[in-house]
């Protein structure tokens, strides 16, 4: 397959204004899947008075999505749809009864579609003002067929489909532009979280989403069932929630002792000739710093002794922040040793040079053929929709190293 273009990545917040930290670091990182162009104002999503303005206001528009896949116009645009396209699902005002009383009277045998809201888009002309906020609703529902609502989202489905729209098969949708990349990430992650979280997990009872799909509470009754719910202790006081997962993760670019060479890795599914950087969950009770420094031990044998935060990039497959380092291996911790986690097929230290010629003609998606320049055999690397090539390009082409390693 030959390589997807490439879109342009967030701009860098206040790029633009002179600090004593962008002197020393460079400009701010914006990674992809970040950057959204939203004002969340998070404290309006139990305002049932402005969600009702908001779904029914001229400006609002509604990105869908089916089995978690967005629906596109293109592979580099994604679809939205006004409030009347997703009547049928979404009935005349799903915000019409307040929040509490949604709760007194849950019928768990009564299916409601997945609806976010995910913000005020503060561009547009003739936005929604609501008290001293003022832009364009965004939503985002899940349009799956399921239960009594199968037939209305078929059909919604099918008078989409016959627009020449359609739903995502990518695996990660790394072509759309930037500002519509973040509304996506969002939006997958919190369809994904509620989506996986039907039940309580402290009485197994299930649950119903709130504050707009920002979370999920078990009622105390359920008006489908005679017999009470069994107690839970997690409607003692305001614990009655579950708010949406995010699970951190650290990925890093070690550089060696002499701050001449790059740690890679590889695993076996992966093209030939297809590295990365190394990466890993954390752990609990453990910092950033001493999750780079395990998780390189654990899967390279390298130990690494300064670790600073480079960046970080959202990543909703399904709920991982990746949390992007820089690491520098101690002088007699260099040896590269497999024999701990097998997950890496190979570990070796790369030349910066080799990884400036990689980043300039070797990059590419999993699955994509590398870009043009390439000679085969040569060290091919992830596109710079990845935070790993933000990494790489951190440490090899300087700005947030410079002065501080041999470049």
């Amino acid at each position: 397959m030959p390589p997807a273009a490439q879109p342009d990545l967030p701009l860098s917040p206040h790029g633009e204004i002179d600090s004593m930290l962008s002197r020393k670091f460079g400009k701010e990182v914006a990674n992809y899947f970040s950057g959204s162009p939203l004002n969340r104002v998070a404290f309006l999503r139990t305002d049932h008075t402005f969600l009702t303005q908001a779904l029914h206001h001229p400006s609002t528009t509604f990105i869908l999505f089916k089995d978690l896949n967005p629906l596109l116009k293109d592979p580099a645009t994604l679809a939205t749809v006004p409030y009347s396209t997703v009547k049928p699902l979404v009935g005349e005002n799903p915000y019409l009864t307040p929040e509490a009383e949604q709760i007194a009277a849950y019928n768990s045998s009564t299916y409601i579609p997945t609806l976010i809201f995910l913000g005020l888009d503060p561009a547009p002309p003739s936005p929604l003002t609501y008290k001293s906020h003022s832009g364009a609703p965004v939503f985002a529902l899940d349009v799956t067929p399921r239960a009594h609502l199968t037939d209305a989202s078929n059909n919604l489905i099918s008078s989409l489909t016959s627009q020449s729209l359609s739903f995502s098969t990518g695996r990660h949708n790394l072509t759309l532009p930037p500002s519509a990349a973040a509304l996506y990430a969002s939006a997958r992650h919190l369809l994904d979280w509620n989506t996986r979280n039907p039940f309580c997990a402290q009485c197994g009872s299930p649950t119903l989403s709130t504050n707009a799909g920002w979370k999920r509470t078990c009622p105390p009754s359920d008006t489908a069932f005679q017999t009470p719910r069994p107690s839970c202790v997690s409607r003692g006081a305001i614990s009655n929630i579950c708010f949406p997962r995010t699970d951190p993760t650290v990925i890093m670019a070690v550089i060696s002792a002499s701050g001449d060479k790059i740690l890679l890795g590889r695993q076996n599914r992966w093209p030939a000739h297809w590295y990365s950087t190394l990466a890993g969950f954390l752990e609990p009770a453990e910092s950033v710093e001493e999750a780079v420094r395990r998780e390189v031990w654990e899967e390279s044998g390298v130990r690494v002794g300064r670790v600073v935060v480079h960046s970080t990039q959202p990543w909703p497959y399904p709920a991982n922040l990746m949390i992007g380092a820089v690491g520098q291996a101690l002088p007699d911790g260099e040896a590269v040793d497999l024999g701990n986690d097998p997950e890496l097929e190979d570990a070796r230290w790369f030349e910066l040079a080799e990884v400036r010629e990689a980043l300039r003609v070797g990059t590419s998606g999993l699955g994509e053929e590398a870009g043009p320049g390439y000679k085969e055999g040569g060290l091919r690397l992830p596109p710079r929709t990845a935070i790993a090539h933000q990494l790489l390009d951190a440490v090899v082409n300087g700005g947030f190293l410079a002065g501080v390693v041999k470049i």
